[in-house]
Parts: C-alpha cells; sequence; structure tokens
C-alpha cells in the first residue's frame, strides 16, 4: 500500500488513507487490534457517545435485509464520564486519527459533550445531529437546518477540535442542511446516517425491530448515498466525508469523483472485519492503474 499517495487532510486532521472506520460499527478501534494494523486505517470514528451512559433499546437490535442491514442499538454506550476515564485514555495511544462521535438532547448538552472533549487524543468530533430536540417538541436536529445550525454553533464555541457534522438522509433537501451547518461554523460535513427503515415478521404478524423503526444500511442505500454526496459537495465548500453501502475500494473512488474528500466504512465491519484495509489496498490498485498520483486527486473528478 503505497500511503504517500493514499494521505489526505481532513479539516486539519491528517489520515493515512482516506477511509476511516464509521461511528457505530467500528467500537472504539481497540475491538479491531486483532484483525487489522490500525496504522493503516485513516481514522476511528468511535460509538457516540451522550452525557450520560445509556442501556440501548430493548428487543431485537439488529434484522438483515437484502442488500443492507436494520439497526436499532439506541445509542448504547458508557457516557462522557466512563469513556474519558476508562476508554480515550488507551484509544488515544492507537496509531491513527480518533476522531469522538457525540449525540445530546439539546445544542448545551453538545456543547458540553464537545468541551469535554477539547483534549489530547481526540482528533476531532463528529456531532451526531439525527436526535430529537427534547426543548421543542422532540424535532429531529437532523431536519431542521435551523435547529442543525444552533447545535453546531454551540459546538463550534466550545472546542478548537475539528467539527464534522453527520448528515441525516431523511430530509427533503440535503443541500439545505449541509449549507446551514457550514455557515454556523462546521469545518466538514459526513453523509449520510442511516435511513429510517422497518422489518415484519409475516408468521408472527409483529414488527422484528424491538424498537418498531431502525436504521438501515449498506450496498442498498449506497446509490442514495453517492446522490446525497455529489449534491452536498457542490453545495458547500467544505470537505465532505461519504458513507453508505461503501464495500470495496472501487466504492470509494465512486464516492471520492461524486466529490468526497474521504469516507467511512460502517455496516461492511460486520461482515469482513478487515473491510477498511482491504479497500484502502483496492483503492491504491485503482489509483495505480488510473495513473493518478494522490487519492486527493479523485476528489470531484468525475466527467460528463
Amino acid at each position: 500500500m503505497n500511503k504517500e499517495r493514499l494521505a489526505v487532510e481532513i479539516a486539519g486532521i491528517r489520515m493515512a488513507t482516506p477511509i476511516m472506520g464509521a461511528s457505530g460499527a467500528f467500537g472504539f478501534g481497540l475491538e479491531y487490534e486483532d484483525f487489522l494494523d490500525l496504522a493503516d486505517v485513516g481514522a476511528v470514528v468511535s460509538k457516540g457517545i451522550t452525557p450520560n451512559p445509556r442501556p440501548g433499546n430493548g428487543g431485537v437490535r439488529i434484522a438483515e435485509t437484502p442488500a443492507g442491514m436494520l439497526n436499532s442499538i439506541g445509542l448504547e454506550n458508557p457516557g462522557i464520564e466512563a469513556f474519558c476515564r476508562d476508554i480515550l485514555p488507551e484509544a488515544a495511544k492507537l496509531p491513527t486519527a480518533f476522531i469522538v462521535n457525540i449525540s445530546a438532547s439539546t445544542p448545551e448538552e453538545y456543547g458540553d459533550l464537545a468541551e469535554r472533549l477539547d483534549v489530547d487524543g481526540v482528533d476531532g468530533v463528529e456531532v451526531n445531529i439525527s436526535c430529537p430536540n427534547v426543548k421543542v417538541g422532540g424535532i429531529v436536529f437532523g431536519t431542521d437546518p435551523e435547529q442543525a445550525a444552533n447545535v453546531t454553533r454551540e459546538v463550534r464555541k466550545r472546542t478548537k477540535k475539528p467539527v464534522i457534522v453527520k448528515l441525516s438522509p431523511n430530509v427533503t433537501d440535503i443541500t439545505q442542511m449541509a449549507r446551514a451547518v457550514e455557515e454556523a461554523g462546521a469545518d466538514a460535513v459526513s453523509l449520510i446516517n442511516t435511513l429510517t427503515g422497518m422489518a415484519i415478521d409475516v408468521e408472527r404478524r409483529q414488527p422484528i425491530l424491538g424498537n418498531i423503526t431502525g436504521g438501515l444500511s449498506g450496498p442498498a442505500v449506497k446509490p442514495i448515498a453517492l446522490r446525497m454526496v455529489y449534491q452536498a459537495a457542490h453545495a458547500v465548500s467544505i470537505p465532505v466525508i461519504g458513507m453508505g453501502g461503501i464495500q470495496t475500494g472501487e466504492d470509494v473512488a465512486a464516492f471520492m469523483l461524486a466529490g468526497a474528500s474521504a469516507v467511512e466504512i460502517g455496516a461492511e465491519n460486520f461482515a469482513n472485519p478487515r473491510a477498511v484495509v482491504e479497500a484502502a489496498e483496492e483503492l491504491d490498485a485503482y489509483l495505480g492503474r488510473q495513473g493518478i498520483d494522490f487519492a486527493r486527486d479523485l476528489t470531484g473528478a468525475l466527467e460528463f
């Protein structure tokens, strides 16, 4: 693997490759040390961290679907206190960039999390805005430009770390959301988060997931993700990080051609724990075949 060719820098975060382990699918990175060399991973994006510990949803949490999976984990995590005390000291030793994904119920809580994470060992924060704002009737931050901007501003003023806002696909116009968070101070956007879906057991005539609905990810969402990345990349001047159904180096190339500066691999890690590194190797081979000197030259190079 030619790391000189693959290296990229996103919002000041230097990465050995443009391929990251996505939040919720790559743990805290520590879980993958037996499967791959984490120095070959562009960055680890942590499992989502919330102000308080969360046990997650009850009942069935994962359901396979054609070309994908539904998950209804419910943001299970140890909370910010235990994370900073027990996990961050070890994660900070990883030989790759470490980005912490955060979720909360109010803009102020997002800001509190960002401030707590403005420490050594954290290279950036990824702000999950696919959460309801309890102060305004449960409106999901990620479906309202004003609410998304409020969260972004609060996080931006409470941390010096790069701020990446993770956008929800469950909106009418992804470009409106991307512009709103850019204007509010985001250093980059990542997309797409999962699409809302459902699965039913027809024999029992009951929902399969304990929470009834869940987030759809995997290859089934790739065409939607590609379209949204392309639109977002043409709407903002900050870097776009693409995700959604990425399995191979060719998938990575497609997202970068659409305008992504880097990508995250999520669901594929459950099928292949070496997916992030294997995709990097395949991307390197693709660049060689195409005679492209650097991965960064792929970004937005789609021809018409």
